[in-house]
């Protein structure tokens, strides 16, 4: 027979077609359901290798847990909304809903030609009104409860995007998108009661103990940032500036209190001092990123005005800190330089008095504090406080100040309530009105739906532009109002689209008993740069949909995969004025007879290497995973991505290793066609000679181990190997009839273990093989127990403490032979001749050791 050669370019479109509606699944309460998701895209229009990587992993789980048996939902769709589609609607002058929808239709084709097992039925876009309409409701009913509020509050303003960034989408002080610097700025804004969860959100963290990924968890713990103090009163003439502190036993020895360039205090204050006022402007334009603050140059005025501590009654001057955010509690902090390092800094920079009030348990008081003495101990220079160690003043403390009514015990939290409205045109728009006689009144006439063919400019939102949209009659007393123009935070969209997907196509609620059925997700896979930003979020939503009675359950992913970021090598070429990057198949290395450079193909001009980082546009190291396709088909590829590197570890590209993986593929093809030449017969194991025996039982060792790098370990990449060397060692045997019909099991095995991997061949393969069903229909292969099963084992001889052999014994064989079976090993003779034996220690199918003097 002439061996077929392997043409994925004809083979995977014809397999793709076959499978138009065999991912379309229903609720069956008789079968075990698996809900596996990645995170949706955001139809840019084209897919990155990132995508490819994210949801072939995804796909590989989902094709698995199929074959076990269980009732798979794989779905996806599109984070629709965004800055990116008004930047690219200005830049191309088109709307950013015609961008948007022809980028989605792309990406799809794309997604479909990489062999993704999707339920296509459930596919949402969240630009859709059928989408953010319930999206709408859900906020209406939020607002009703009391967990949506308005308010005019600092901001970080990204002043390239044009809209407000929530403290999490600020990157080292710049916008998370746009890369400008962040400035401060006051705003109204729509805010929603984060903080009413916060204590929840940081319990529930417990469940999710070995279901996420710890540093995920420790990454959410510390945003939620929870802490045990006391709220403490100063009075600044007739009020009252309330801070919170967790160190109230170094409260006599606060020397200044510091507030917020925003807090009404130092506008006042700057009135009458033009000083005091362009320093305040200066602190706007400050990044208010934590990063940023921690590494900035400390800076402060004096603004005048005078604290009274609330013990001692002594005037403390009150200071303009730029390290004070308003964001954060009271924007007001007690500073005490003595035993805070930043506070310490600033003192000394502005001559403001030190008092040290805490010494070590063991210690006395230093004459003059060289550095700030943080750690907690005993009370000094603190009146009726002298000699409490740190954890009874704390109690102390706060029960006088309790008394007196100038504090209390308090647990403050870092976790700041999310703004979320952006003053930007695409997205969804907030369901309010505003109305001179009733004031903020919820929209009734849902959706609020956003004018789509509408041509943008490079400010401003066209909203309020659209006398359709932006002018209305009130809902409650019929007079002219004016819409919201403000759009929802896109994490908005993003927070509940994994719920939709179970009942994508309910028109009459936002969801409906389906879900209760597939939620929670079993298995979410996205990058871990969504750590805080979207998976606080979907668990915070996920709560607020529970308490509307919509879902069940506190957690809405059950298990959580981080994939790591692909990288590739990046090149570069100074000029004058600019930097340009080139790819690596732009390069190639050279000699000068000294030492090996680097040029361009092109021209020969010289080149420096940009080393290996993530791949990007920018850096002109991306893959194009449409003409990897085109050449190797989508099963290379997604071989490739799975062997490389374990899921969560980066990926270094290579392009010799898409090479090695279409080798591999293309050897496995001959390899069945040149087998299914011969006549198989009926396995029998009873006539085994011992070479054979072996290679079934590796055979079936390799179930096992595949079964478990796939199902539990998700070292995808050790199951590869596996399946690889197991192809190896039946090539390698002698051609025996019975050899044949282990080699006929063995490619059963290897195509079914392969199949979540590379569908498209594998279905060929398993038809070649002689089965007429689909492999959509097969299930996982099974070990055979008996096959398991072995004459012989091998130990590890040590000597003295040391591995110096290796011994191959009979099953049944007894410690006498054992021992002396170690004993005649030659590398073990080595080590023992000329010596005394003194022990032999033998572990049963493990190991013997040999002591010697």
């Amino acid at each position: 027979m002439t061996i077929k050669h392997y043409t994925p370019n004809t083979i995977e479109p014809e397999i793709q077609q076959s499978w138009e509606h065999s991912f379309e699944v229903t609720e069956d309460p008789n079968k075990e359901k698996f809900y596996c998701l990645c995170m949706f895209p955001y139809p840019s229009g084209r897919l990155h290798i990132g995508h490819v990587r994210n949801y072939t992993i995804g796909d590989v789980i989902a094709r698995y847990q199929r074959m076990l048996g269980k009732n798979v939902l794989q779905p996806i769709g599109w984070d629709a909304f965004g800055m990116p589609a008004e930047n690219a609607a200005i830049k191309n002058n088109v709307p950013p809903s015609k961008w948007t929808y022809e980028n989605i239709d792309y990406m799809r084709n794309q997604l479909k030609k990489l062999g993704l097992g999707y339920d296509w039925k459930r596919e949402v876009a969240t630009c859709d009104k059928d989408y953010y309409r319930w999206e709408q409701w859900l906020f209406i009913q939020l607002y009703n409860k009391g967990l949506v509020y308005k308010k005019t509050a600092p901001v970080n303003w990204d002043p390239v995007d044009q809209t407000v960034l929530a403290n999490e989408q600020v990157i080292n002080g710049r916008g998370w998108r746009s890369g400008a610097l962040v400035e401060k700025r006051e705003i109204s804004q729509w805010f929603l009661k984060i903080t009413a969860y916060a204590e929840e959100l940081l319990q529930g963290l417990k469940e999710l103990e070995g279901k996420w990924p710890d540093s995920v968890r420790i990454m959410q713990q510390k945003w939620i940032g929870r802490s045990e103090g006391v709220e403490i009163k100063f009075k600044v003439g007739a009020e009252d500036l309330t801070v919170f502190t967790t160190r109230p036993d170094t409260l006599m020895g606060a020397t200044y209190v510091a507030v917020a360039a925003e807090h009404p205090l130092a506008k006042q204050a700057a009135i009458n001092n033009s000083q005091l006022a362009d320093f305040l402007k200066q602190c706007s334009k400050a990044s208010t990123a934590e990063a940023d603050m921690e590494t900035m140059e400390k800076l402060g005025m004096d603004t005048g005005l005078q604290a009274i501590h609330p013990i001692t009654g002594e005037t403390l001057p009150l200071w303009v800190a730029n390290f004070v955010l308003m964001s954060y509690g009271s924007g007001a902090v007690m500073s005490v330089p003595a035993h805070d390092e930043r506070d310490f800094a600033f003192a000394q920079k502005y001559n403001i008095p030190i008092k040290q009030v805490i010494i070590p348990t063991d210690g006395k008081l230093a004459e003059k504090l060289e550095t700030a003495y943080v750690d907690k101990g005993i009370l000094v220079n603190s009146g009726q406080f002298d000699g409490l160690t740190s954890q009874q003043a704390f109690n102390t403390i706060a029960e006088y100040l309790e008394s007196q009514n100038k504090g209390k015990l308090q647990i403050h939290y870092r976790l700041r309530d999310w703004g979320m409205s952006r003053q930007r045109y695409w997205g969804c728009p907030i369901p309010m009105i505003e109305c001179p006689t009733c004031g903020t009144v919820p929209a009734t006439d849902l959706p609020v739906v956003l004018p789509e063919n509408v041509m943008i400019g490079k400010t401003g939102s066209p909203l309020k532009q659209d006398a359709n949209f932006y002018q209305v009659k009130c809902p409650q007393c019929g007079t002219d109002a004016k819409r919201e123009t403000d759009t929802f935070d896109t994490f908005m969209e993003s927070s509940w689209y994994y719920a939709r997907y179970a009942s994508a196509d309910c028109k009459t609620d936002m969801l409906d008993e389906r879900v209760q059925y597939w939620l929670p997700v079993d298995q979410y896979i996205g990058g871990i740069e969504h750590a805080i930003l979207h998976l606080l979020y979907a668990r915070f939503f996920h709560r607020l949909l529970r308490d509307e009675g919509l879902v069940q359950g506190n957690e809405p992913f059950a298990h959580l995969l981080t994939q790591g970021m692909v990288l590739a090598k990046s090149f570069y070429r100074d000029t004058e004025h600019e930097r340009t990057w080139y790819s690596d198949n732009e390069v190639e290395e050279y000699t000068d007879g000294k030492e090996i450079k680097l040029r361009l193909v092109a021209d020969g001009q010289p080149v420096e290497s940009g080393g290996v980082v993530k791949m990007s546009k920018s850096k002109n190291n991306g893959i194009d995973p449409e003409g990897l396709i085109k050449e190797y088909g989508a099963d290379t590829i997604r071989l490739y991505i799975m062997f490389a590197a374990p899921p969560e570890q980066s990926l270094e590209w290579s392009d010799t290793g898409v090479e090695g993986a279409f080798k591999f593929l293309k050897r496995l093809w001959k390899q069945v066609y040149t087998h299914i030449d011969n006549q198989v017969p009926t396995l029998t194991p009873a006539k085994f000679t011992e070479t054979e025996q072996t290679l079934r039982r590796q055979v079936h060792e390799t179930i096992i181990k595949v079964s478990d790098d796939i199902g539990r370990r998700y070292t995808f990449n050790t199951a590869i190997a596996a399946i690889m060397e197991l192809l190896n060692n039946i090539s390698k045997a002698k051609n025996t009839p019975q050899i044949q019909a282990i080699t006929q099991e063995a490619l059963e095995a290897i195509v079914l273990m392969l199949s979540p991997i590379v569908p498209h061949i594998t279905q060929k393969l398993w038809q070649a093989l002689g089965h007429s069903e689909s492999i959509l229909d097969v299930k996982w292969p099974q070990a055979d127990k008996q096959a398991l099963v072995r004459n012989e084992l091998q130990m590890v001889v040590q000597v003295n403490g040391k591995v110096r052999g290796k011994i191959t014994v009979a099953v049944d064989a007894d410690k006498q032979t054992i021992e002396q079976m170690a004993l005649n090993e030659p590398k073990v003779q080595q080590f023992t001749a000329g010596k005394t034996i003194k022990k032999i220690i033998v572990i049963p199918k493990k190991l013997v050791s040999v002591v010697v003097s």
